[in-house]
């Protein structure tokens, strides 16, 4: 079975999107990196890498399938940001976010009767559950520890 057009322009959406998530991510890493936070520098690339996987993936799934893959511009990522508990606030924020795309991209792929295709996305599904948790348990433990403790943090998370 081929994807439908209109599942294929879905799943390109969703590769953009994965795309931005990976820029957002690097932009992070890069503000962390300039401030001397090497741990928190070094769990964004980890992070900026890991989306970049997610839209090969999907770009490989998409070929495999008769998918046609277009690659389009990617939006500009922030290069400002707050605090570390204010940029996992956003991280958490946005791993919602990608959550909410890639339940609506079952969706779809549910309406077109694409069986194969939700399959795929499964594995999307339940990985975004382990995200949206990582996120939100750095934003707690940013919260317990306080800003004067940040250090704490950065060294925990330099061992992912």
């Amino acid at each position: 079975m081929t994807l439908s057009r209109k599942l294929s322009d879905a799943l390109n959406e969703q590769i953009l999107a994965e795309m931005w998530s990976s820029n957002l991510y690097l932009s992070m890493s890069i503000h962390f990196s300039q401030l001397g936070m090497d741990g928190f520098a070094h769990w964004m690339k980890k992070q900026s890498q890991e989306e970049l996987e997610h839209a090969y993936t999907m770009i490989d799934y998409s070929i495999k399938r008769g998918g046609q893959v277009k690659l389009e511009q990617i939006n500009v990522v922030p290069t400002a940001f707050g605090t570390p508990l204010e940029i996992f606030e956003h991280v958490y924020e946005h791993e919602v976010h990608v959550s909410e795309l890639i339940d609506k991209l079952v969706d779809v792929a549910a309406a077109e009767k694409d069986k194969a295709t939700q399959d795929f996305l499964w594995g999307f599904v339940r990985e975004q559950v382990e995200e949206e948790a990582t996120a939100k348990n750095i934003v707690e433990k940013l919260k317990m520890y306080g800003e004067h403790h940040v250090a704490i943090m950065d060294h925990q998370l330099a061992k992912r």
